[in-house]
């Protein structure tokens, strides 16, 4: 006789889900001030989540993430200490969103316009920890639409900022990404990502989707995630939004005061950006 498959009980599942969160909340309390309000019960599974649900990798995680913000202070970067970054608009929050209504971060790594590595991976944090304040309730994960317009070998960040961005991405911001489009690449582009791929785990790495506007199966795959009327031209939508610096600018200065208000940094973060415009 062959034994039927064993399925797992949706139900004892989440139980013992639940179980696993409240034990990694145990394992890292007690928590205070900025800590207490980063780990959320959603946060705890997204951990549990990157690693499979592997208590004593999660905790390594979580408790290598709690340093990291301590000391490199996500919340505090404002727009003004970045916005040298994105003057071409080579990473923005965009105002338009998937279907499901989560936010979007559009990349455009053609229009690379410094050469600070610490200055771009700043950006690029400030971008996430946006993007994340601004998700909707109930979404815990952005999309990325990446836009190869322009890009080549001679303007590609060094491989050392794809790897520190690819860690950061993973180590620290673990489940945020839904999926990612990869719009037109070059053939070139090839080289790069052979290179870039091994910085990745897998369930980044699956996340990546290459979209090719002559390729309809791939298109296909975006569109069951963006509706063609509100995706811009770049990206093979109808939407012709353009990047605006200094309306984004605003936007972003308006986002600092809601981020300062979140983490409770309300005196701290007016000071720095007094200090950033004197």
């Amino acid at each position: 006789m062959f034994s039927r498959k064993k399925h797992a009980n949706p139900e004892h599942e989440a139980e013992r889900h639940e179980a696993q969160i409240k034990t990694l909340k145990d394992a890292v309390d007690p928590l205070s001030g900025r800590n207490d309000i980063y780990v959320t019960e959603h946060c705890l599974k997204r951990y549990l989540e990157a690693r499979n649900w592997n208590l004593e990798k999660s905790r390594k995680m979580l408790e290598e993430s709690l340093k990291w913000r301590s000391t490199y202070k996500p919340e505090e970067i404002c727009w003004n200490e970045v916005a040298v970054e994105g003057e071409t608009g080579k990473l923005y929050r965009a105002k338009f969103h998937d279907r499901e209504g989560r936010t979007v971060l559009v990349l455009r790594p053609g229009k690379q316009n410094t050469n600070s590595h610490d200055g771009q991976l700043r950006h690029l944090v400030y971008m996430l920890e946006n993007a994340i304040i601004n998700l909707p309730e109930g979404q815990e994960q952005m999309i990325w639409l990446i836009d190869f317009t322009g890009w080549s070998l001679s303007n590609a960040v060094p491989i050392k900022t794809a790897r520190d961005t690819a860690n950061i991405l993973q180590n620290h911001y673990p489940e945020r990404l839904a999926i990612a489009f990869l719009y037109n690449p070059p053939r070139v582009f090839e080289a790069f990502w052979k290179v870039v791929k091994y910085f990745l785990d897998p369930k980044t790495y699956h996340k990546v989707n290459f979209v090719y506007s002559k390729n309809e199966e791939s298109i296909k795959v975006m569109h069951k995630f963006f509706d063609p009327e509100v995706l811009p031209l770049e990206f093979g939508g109808k939407n012709k939004v353009e990047y605006d610096h200094e309306e984004f600018g605003k936007m972003m200065e308006k986002d600092d005061i809601k981020t300062a208000a979140f983490w409770g940094l309300e005196n701290k973060v007016g000071s720095r950006v007094e200090q950033l415009n004197g």
